[in-house]
């Protein structure tokens, strides 16, 4: 891994390559990249903070964002205005594309488990993808490897329950949104995978109490996935409730010391959509607007690193 020094000095040498007169650009801080993977390229998209070049000492935190079926990567960052709150609160974001199908439509996703599509039906190893792109990212930028957490929506938290199951030494925390999991996780557990797991009653696309969606797609209820969880992160048997009002309810599960691993939030509004992001197309459902996702899971993701 490169040490914070060496990081410094490379950024001095592209100064001095590219020049020190005023007028000279700093290096972009948005940007596309891409690594090889299984023979496969694959891209993604490099959110870092506005100070980033300019606070070479501290090393930041990094959310991966995984973009449901049929989006991308610019999709997530842009209807969801993930960014926006990655500038704002200080962390790298990056958001990584899933392999296109090679039907008319190109549709992009990945390999959950039973769940979904080309990457799935393909076997693509969208784990080493991601474990290939965590250590990059470290070894490159100036992020803290014990401060790594992935978000994703739809078949995109599906993805994110399978990497906390197989990269639990990499990640620190999850937040899967409008998804369930359809991995069967291996039996040892090497140590608690902090969840916040955002839902909406009415999905449909994703049903909240489990089942088929239009496609054939089977999810376990919400409750189901959860609660194992709660067995693998040696949690307390019952949950915790914390708000339940018409506007949503609020579940917490506790280890015994009283930590909080697990947050759970199923709103009665919106549907299979981002809360407090834009609606993706004039057809699909609304978000909730009686909680955000970008402010829950950033809360939530700073009281967690690896130890």
């Amino acid at each position: 891994m490169k040490t914070i020094v060496d990081i410094i000095a490379g950024i001095s040498l592209f100064w001095m390559a590219t020049g020190c007169g005023k007028d000279t650009a700093p290096p972009p801080r948005h940007f596309q990249a891409s690594i090889t993977v299984n023979g496969l390229h694959r891209s993604y998209i490099v959110n870092l903070p506005p100070a980033y070049y300019s606070d070479t000492i501290r090393a930041y935190p990094m959310v991966i964002a995984l973009h449901g079926t049929g989006g991308s990567a610019s999709q997530f960052e842009r209807d969801y205005e993930f960014s926006e709150k990655a500038d704002a609160s200080g962390f790298v974001a990056v958001y990584p594309n899933g392999v296109a199908s090679n039907g008319v439509l190109h549709l992009r996703s990945w390999n959950a488990g039973s769940c979904c599509d080309f990457a799935m039906k393909n076997g693509i190893d969208d784990v080493s993808f991601i474990s290939q792109l965590i250590d990059k990212m470290t070894r490159t930028y100036l992020i803290d490897p014990k401060r790594v957490y992935v978000t994703g929506m739809s078949n995109g938290g599906m993805m994110t329950y399978r990497l906390a199951a197989e990269l639990s030494n990499k990640i620190a925390a999850i937040a899967p949104v409008s998804a369930s999991m359809v991995y069967t996780a291996p039996a040892h557990q090497p140590g608690p995978m902090p969840i916040l797991h955002l839902h909406s009653a009415l999905d449909r696309i994703v049903p909240y109490y489990g089942g088929s969606n239009a496609l054939g797609y089977y999810f376990p209820p919400i409750d189901s996935v959860l609660n194992g969880w709660a067995i693998r992160n040696n949690c307390l048997p019952n949950a915790r409730v914390v708000v339940d009002n018409a506007q949503y309810k609020q579940l917490e599960w506790t280890n015994a010391q009283g930590n909080v691993l697990i947050s759970h939030y199923v709103t009665q509004d919106g549907g299979h959509a981002w809360p407090g992001g834009k609606q993706v197309r004039s057809r699909a459902d609304i978000p909730s607007q009686v909680i955000n996702a970008n402010d829950l899971i950033w809360s939530f993701f700073q009281r967690f690193k690896l130890e």
